[in-house]
């Protein structure tokens, strides 16, 4: 896909003015020129221009808030006197893979009093001796060269990254919608598992009315067993009290016949 046609794919329906970060990674650039980017891109803070056929940077408009540039894997040589005319604000620069031979091709980058941070990984000028004493001096201005301080401490997370780097509006939002179903989804389990624990703690409590209801029922058991002896124990008291009634009574007519 050539470079005009990935700008347009990459606007995603939004105006130039709209888009902080672009991405043109591995598109075809034409005759190795930059293509289609124009100065309408104007909030513009990441342009990245990875292994894209690039030749020249001549082509590169005046991008005022542009802050970290990526142009590792082409096959620049020089010309980047473009880059402090029209890149005022820069302050990451990334030019790894690409022809640079000489220290002197790096002098118009003196001009860039917001550089920070330079690349140049397998460029030929890397090999040269006391090189990176010799971009340090050139470049007063830098704390990184290759991602190393002149003290070869390693430059931190947040010294590589640009304010807001890689984060659009609309990718915020989706982020934020599904932080908000993630809660929506942990408010729903919290809420099954109370409706959990209200039904366990119902079936307790028929558990126990069951329990208690088998009790209740036993001793209303014990109760009717006790009454029943207890009205035995009656009725043969009774028999036997007539029966000594009965017997006194046949005593009494014996002694009346031995009166007569």
């Amino acid at each position: 896909m050539d470079m005009k046609k990935r700008i347009h794919l990459e606007l995603r329906n939004r105006t130039p003015s709209d888009v902080r970060e672009l991405v043109l990674d591995n598109c075809r650039s034409v005759e190795g020129k930059i293509e289609g980017l124009t100065a309408e891109f104007v909030n513009l803070e990441f342009l990245s221009l990875i292994n894209v056929g690039l030749i020249s940077v001549s082509n590169l408009p005046k991008l005022a808030k542009l802050k970290k540039l990526e142009l590792s894997d082409n096959r620049i040589s020089g010309g980047l006197d473009v880059l402090a005319e029209k890149l005022p604000n820069l302050t990451h620069l990334n030019l790894s893979g690409n022809k640079l031979k000489d220290i002197s091709t790096l002098e118009p980058l003196k001009k860039l009093e917001n550089l920070k941070s330079l690349d140049l990984f397998n460029c030929e000028v890397t090999n040269l001796n006391d090189y990176r004493e010799s971009v340090f001096k050139l470049l007063p201005q830098l704390t990184y060269l290759d991602g190393y301080d002149m003290e070869d401490r390693e430059a931190s997370d947040s010294d590589g990254e640009v304010d807001g780097e890689g984060v659009d509006d609309d990718e915020g939002e989706e982020e934020e919608d599904e932080d908000g179903e993630e809660e929506d989804f942990d408010e729903e389990d919290d809420d099954e598992e109370d409706e959990e624990e209200v039904e366990g703690e119902d079936d307790d409590d028929e558990v126990s009315g069951d329990e208690e209801d088998d009790e209740f029922g036993q001793d209303g058991e014990v109760e009717d067993e006790d009454e029943d002896e207890d009205e035995d124990e009656e009725a043969e008291a009774g028999k036997g009290q007539k029966r000594k009634r009965e017997a006194e009574d046949e005593d009494d007519d014996e002694d009346d016949e031995d009166d007569d």
